[in-house]
């Protein structure tokens, strides 16, 4: 039985991962803490989140030095601000815990990325050399040796995923820039109260586009150019995105098929479409990401869909979490 604290479990993705390691059959649950001087400090669990009543009655507690348990800790998850995970992740590698960061305070080797893009220095360069990408259908060999697993960004995700088999077979066009539309519900932005998120300003409108942080994210784990433009929708949770791209030769779409299905033929989580499209619907409160093409003499599209705080956070955090201690990867998802 692993011990377990999680950082963060106040907010959307932080509490999903509280309910995954709560029907984990080889994890406990030790403590769930939240900022310092958070409201949430001495409420329940089940208080914050009703739909766990008489299933999760933990404790929030204030997340400091001091208040870590001297009890040995197996593994910790950071749901936290990059900010936050930034400091924390080397106080918990010198306490030897394997550290599952749901931010990006990890992802990106590139330091300029983060004055950047996130609005800090990043200071732990040693660490961040260390640190292991997350995306588990692809990295499963690192991570099962890993101490510090950077679990990827939402967007980046269901992406990367649609089109890491086609550079892996190594038939996209190059001269041809993958053009990405996504759109991604309100509670990508995190569970804080802001105008911006409010459903009743919320319609469909693009933003960050060129500038948006999983940008660089996705340029440096595919090793290729994208276009990105994220756009937000006004729903609750999920991401769909078209993904627009040229091949070098007129393959029929047997043949693309037959690409992702040998990539993809050991992975429980990713389905792939024949006959429908990805949806919204067909993924919410679901761990899989949904992939599906149409393919036009050499132009691909590229329809993919997955849960934002699912697939995008909280379960392929579980996902490295059963990788790196040698449990089934859907243990406690599926």
């Amino acid at each position: 039985m692993l011990n377990v604290l999680i950082v963060g479990a106040s907010g959307y993705a932080g509490a999903e991962v509280v309910n995954y390691i709560n029907r984990h059959i080889f994890a406990k649950i030790k403590k769930i803490f939240v900022s310092e001087n958070s409201l949430n400090v001495g409420k329940l669990f089940s208080e914050l989140h009703p739909e766990y009543t008489n299933i999760i009655d933990l404790p929030f507690e204030e997340i400091t030095h001091s208040t870590i348990i001297d009890e040995n800790i197996d593994a910790v998850f950071l749901a936290t601000d990059h900010h936050v995970s930034h400091s924390f992740v080397p106080f918990f590698l010198s306490l030897n815990c394997v550290v599952f960061d749901l931010s990006g305070a990890y992802r990106v080797k590139n330091v300029d990325i983060y004055s950047k893009y996130y609005g800090f220095s990043h200071k732990y360069k040693n660490i961040l050399k260390k640190s292991v990408y997350g995306l588990a259908e692809w990295n499963e060999k690192k991570i099962s040796k890993a101490q510090l697993i950077s679990v990827p960004g939402c967007y980046a995700t269901c992406i990367q995923l649609a089109l890491k088999p086609l550079i892996e077979a190594n038939i996209l066009y190059k001269k041809y820039i993958p053009v990405i539309n996504a759109v991604s519900g309100v509670s990508g932005a995190g569970r804080k109260a802001s105008i911006n998120n409010s459903f009743c300003e919320v319609s469909l409108n693009p933003y960050n586009i060129f500038t948006h942080r999983h940008t660089p994210e996705i340029i440096e784990h595919l090793g290729i150019p994208i276009i990105f433009i994220p756009n937000l929708g006004s729903f609750a949770r999920g991401i769909i995105a078209t993904i627009t791209c040229k091949l070098k030769s007129c393959l029929k779409i047997e043949d693309v098929y037959s690409i992702y299905n040998q990539f993809y033929k050991e992975k429980p989580l990713i389905r792939i479409y024949q006959k429908n499209f990805p949806s919204i619907k067909a993924v919410v409160k679901l761990p899989f990401c949904d992939i599906a093409f149409v393919l036009q003499d050499s132009y691909l599209i590229i329809i993919t869909a997955e849960d934002n705080l699912l697939k995008g956070a909280a379960t392929q955090a579980i996902q490295c979490f059963n990788i790196r201690f040698g449990f089934s990867q859907i243990e406690s998802i599926i």
